[in-house]
């Protein structure tokens, strides 16, 4: 028979205390369709080192959603998948404090760069490229 977890002062479980705030946050919605990425497209792009950044507002105030894509320039399959999961997890915990509802983004990863480039340097890249596109005082 298992022991019930131990609970701390403030009423939670060790588990629940020992996991970091940032991730708490949940998924963004993703885009999928492919008009939604052309739309993007034809919007503002902001370069990053280890990926580009497209934004386009929406006329709506609905919740941001985020897009990823990798060419076939990134590399195999493996390389490909690999570097959408680094960038979902950027947007993950970077979007959700610094996107702005209304808005679409698409990340896209770069060949050698997305796969390579330090996770934390990813997310500052990414960080920058947010303020940058709504102005720094957002």
């Amino acid at each position: 028979m298992m022991a019930p977890p131990k609970t701390n002062v403030a009423g939670q479980t060790a588990c629940a205390a020992s996991v970091p705030a940032v991730l708490s946050f949940g998924k963004p919605e993703i885009l999928k369709r492919r008009a939604d990425f052309l739309r993007v497209a034809k919007g503002r792009r902001l370069p990053c080192p280890a990926f580009l950044v497209q934004a386009h507002a929406r006329d709506d105030d609905s919740p941001f959603r985020v897009g990823f894509t990798c060419s076939k320039k990134v590399g195999n399959a493996v390389m490909r998948n690999r570097a959408k999961r680094r960038l979902r997890e950027i947007a993950r915990l970077v979007m959700a404090q610094h996107a702005r509802s209304g808005w679409d983004y698409v990340l896209v990863g770069r060949p050698d760069a997305t796969v390579s480039r330090n996770f934390d340097a990813m997310s500052a890249d990414l960080v920058r490229a947010l303020q940058k596109l709504h102005g720094a005082g957002q």
